[in-house]
């Protein structure tokens, strides 16, 4: 029972993690068409931080790993610091990624600097041990609460979801606003909004950054927990299975997001471990990517704008948020008219 009850503690962390990851991508790709094929390099980032800043200096007991940012932080600090590194690095890759370029080859240059991040980590040891990564990361407040493994194991995912639907909530709150029907705007009639006023560069980096920030506080949470990260956890196809997610639960549609998330990463990844073993060892833990392979063209074929769809916008007359936004009041006002 205790060995079902740590499995199930696990997933509800797994789930928690790769629900922030589902909200950054679904606000950066769902609402502002943002593709970002590099997400699981500020996740990467998040979690590296946060190891490091809680492992202490590399030269304590922590000597047989090399790693800059060195420190022994209290929680909640080093997850702070997460966000803020996942943050930064979106602000400098955005600068260069996404400037007069077309979204085809946005994504294609994020590819691109994911491979290149992957690379650089593994063969210099000095940034964060190299191939062998972080290990030994502190669970936070794992003595000072004084809790037995299990309800520890438990208690962290209780932490893990309410900082999850706290994210959720202020990103969907951010989504209603004036600044989310900006970004609607951006991604289906980009010229047009361009035209209204609009600086698409400036809203493309903002969602960007803010993306970022989840994302390192999702790589902040699942270092805390698992307690070691090396480049072999952050290959890029990690970044398709929240894309898959996305899209079958429903682009631009949060309660989508957490019905993708519970069915590709927990539900159908999960699956393959509880068949028999058929065929050579391995087959069956092979299987996820094929599994993802097939979810993803069966929604395409079957289902294109997921199993919750996004809802239309229906917009008020209330024109004075559109009019601070664009700079133009008086624009605001007769494109107002015109609204349903």
């Amino acid at each position: 029972m205790s060995a079902w009850s740590f499995y199930i503690s696990t997933l509800v962390v797994y789930f928690a993690v790769d629900l922030m990851s589902g909200i950054s991508l679904n606000l950066q790709y769902g609402y502002a068409g943002v593709v970002n094929l590099a997400y699981i390099i500020f996740q990467a980032v998040g979690a590296y931080v946060a190891a490091a800043t809680a492992l202490g200096p590399s030269t304590g007991p922590a000597s047989f790993q090399h790693y800059i940012f060195g420190a022994n932080l209290p929680f909640p600090v080093p997850l702070l610091l997460a966000g803020l590194a996942g943050g930064a690095l979106s602000a400098v890759v955005g600068v260069f990624s996404l400037r007069r370029m077309r979204r085809d080859y946005q994504g294609a240059v994020l590819l691109i600097v994911t491979l290149i991040a992957l690379q650089v980590v593994t063969a210099d040891v000095g940034l964060f041990n190299g191939s062998n990564g972080l290990t030994g990361v502190p669970q936070p407040l794992a003595s000072g609460l004084g809790l037995g493994p299990l309800a520890y194991q438990w208690t962290y995912a209780a932490w893990a979801l309410v900082l999850c639907a706290g994210l959720y909530l202020v990103v969907r709150r951010l989504s209603r606003s004036a600044w989310g029907r900006a970004l609607r705007a951006m991604r289906d009639q980009e010229d047009a909004a361009t035209a209204i006023g609009l600086n698409i560069t400036v809203l493309r980096l903002q969602v960007f950054v803010i993306g970022g920030v989840i994302a390192g506080l999702s790589g902040g949470v699942l270092v805390e927990y698992i307690g070691a990260w090396s480049p072999g956890a952050w290959g890029y196809a990690e970044s398709f299975v929240i894309f898959t997610a996305i899209f079958v639960g429903g682009l631009g549609n949060y309660r989508g997001v957490v019905l993708g998330v519970m069915l590709v990463p927990i539900i159908f990844l999960e699956l393959p471990r509880f068949l028999p073993q058929v065929g050579y060892p391995g087959l069956m833990d092979s299987l996820e990517w094929v599994v993802i392979g097939l979810v993803w063209m069966a929604c395409l074929l079957f289902r294109p704008r997921g199993l919750l769809p996004e809802r239309r916008l229906v917009a008020n007359r209330d024109t004075s948020d559109l009019g601070a936004l664009t700079g133009r009041p008086r624009l605001a006002r007769v494109l107002g008219r015109t609204l349903p």
